[in-house]
């Protein structure tokens, strides 16, 4: 497979029509159904189920788009390391966010590097911890910046940030008439509760209710605390989530939670197996020179 076939093929998936897609293309419609005709030829497998006016993908179809699109994201990325060779610290720089603290963490590393490199280019993305570290794996991503616990095996990383665990709800919620603006975790003992979805939270969150001989309660799990935030402000439930965001938030209230309580650590990693380039490796070593103005979590603070 050739990556200018790959990316016929994506733009053809994408407008579902040939016709458009060779306009799109700039090339005449022949040798663009041609060139898709020889790529299922060379697969064995039909990639679009063709209709009068549009084309629909396959189930081989859709897997294929998927691969592609990486497969193009990864070629551009090589093409702009390649770049970055004999003119100096440029081109584009990729990181891998996780919600929470990360995105401003990683706003304030891009200011201070941009100002020392005004060459580099970023491109951010977000997902979960397990997203992220996909994308890094895939080499989709240079740096990743995630909440641990992590594979200390395969990755390399330094500790950035930390924040508590909070109890998100909406303020008309009886919880959130409390003063104080830490509750015991026992308070949240029986309520229906908005967790993280990466298991290994899931299984310390069950150890942590343990310790006070409970159990949590949970009605739903989500990757995103930006979905965490909406079911909470809506009713649906109390959100368990690291606090996030430094400023409050319309419609809910949010409480640290303590009797115990527990901290996200934040890490920067990258791949043990796979060299950091000279762009990534510079912007590791200014966001180690930096950590020390970072916020950590205590001395003798238990993570979750």
């Amino acid at each position: 497979m050739e990556l200018r076939t790959l990316h016929y093929f994506v733009t053809v998936a994408q407008e579902q029509n040939i016709t458009r897609a060779a306009k799109k293309l700039n090339m005449s419609q022949p040798p663009l159904s041609s060139q898709i005709h020889r790529l299922e030829e060379e697969l064995g497998v039909t990639l679009f189920i063709r209709g009068k006016r549009r084309l629909q993908l396959t189930e081989e179809g859709y897997l294929l788009l998927r691969r592609a699109r990486q497969l193009l994201e990864l070629a551009d990325k090589t093409r702009a390391e390649l770049e970055e060779y004999g003119v100096g610290l440029s081109g584009a720089l990729y990181l891998g966010l996780v919600e929470g603290q990360a995105p401003y963490l990683a706003a304030g590393w891009a200011a201070e590097f941009s100002r020392r490199y005004p060459r580099v280019t970023y491109s951010l993305w977000n997902g979960s911890s397990d997203e992220v570290l996909l994308r890094l794996d895939q080499g989709l991503a240079d740096l990743a910046l995630i909440a641990a616990p992590y594979d200390t095996e395969h990755l390399a990383g330094i500790p950035v940030g930390g924040e508590p665990w909070v109890a998100v709800m909406s303020r008309s919620h009886p919880l959130a008439a409390c003063p104080e603006e830490a509750l015991p975790l026992s308070a949240l003992v029986g309520e229906r509760l908005i967790v993280p979805a990466r298991k290994s939270r899931v299984d310390s969150m069950i150890a942590w209710f343990g310790e006070i001989g409970a159990e949590p309660d949970i009605l739903c799990r989500t990757s995103h605390y930006v979905d965490a935030l909406a079911l909470a402000q809506a009713g649906m439930g109390v959100s368990i989530f690291p606090r996030t965001v430094p400023y409050p938030q319309e419609g809910v209230c949010v409480r640290t939670i303590v009797q115990p309580a527990r901290w996200v650590e934040y890490r920067l990693v990258w791949s043990k197996s796979t060299p950091l380039s000279p762009l990534a490796g510079a912007f590791a070593a200014m966001v180690k020179e930096l950590t020390a103005k970072t916020s950590l979590p205590p001395a003798g603070a238990i993570l979750l």
